[in-house]
């Protein structure tokens, strides 16, 4: 009886001549020496000035809202590390520092993290 796992490993059987294998193809190109110019969103590369003013403006947006969102929680947090019942509660100097911010715009960020934080505190 023949073996079958010799069968199965070369479907030619005993008989059919060695297979010889080729390199695999590639499928990437190889990384030049110079490194790709820098892209933004790939903005530079639409040639319609319509469709290039629009996809901008809509970053734009997208951008400008996450700022304010950003500050919101940068003003929560100041407030939440500006707490007098925080036994480790820092000055307006020290989150200005942590910030950079000047003092005065911390005061100002800690006040509106206080209002932002108010609603929350009904709620719980």
């Amino acid at each position: 009886m023949p073996d079958s796992h010799a069968m199965a490993s070369d479907p030619g059987g005993p008989s059919a001549p060695a297979r010889r294998r080729r390199p695999a193809q590639l499928l990437f190109e190889p990384q030049s020496a110079e490194p790709e110019a820098e892209r933004f969103f790939d903005l530079e590369s639409i040639d319609d000035p319509a469709e290039l003013l629009r996809r901008s403006t809509e970053l734009a947006l997208a951008f400008r809202a996450a700022a304010e969102r950003a500050t919101d929680f940068q003003a929560v947090a100041a407030a939440q590390l500006a707490d007098p019942r925080r036994f480790d509660a820092l000055s307006d100097a020290e989150i200005a520092e942590r910030a950079d911010w000047t003092p005065d715009y911390a005061a100002k960020m800690i006040e509106y993290g206080r209002g932002l934080l108010q609603p929350r505190r009904h709620e719980d």
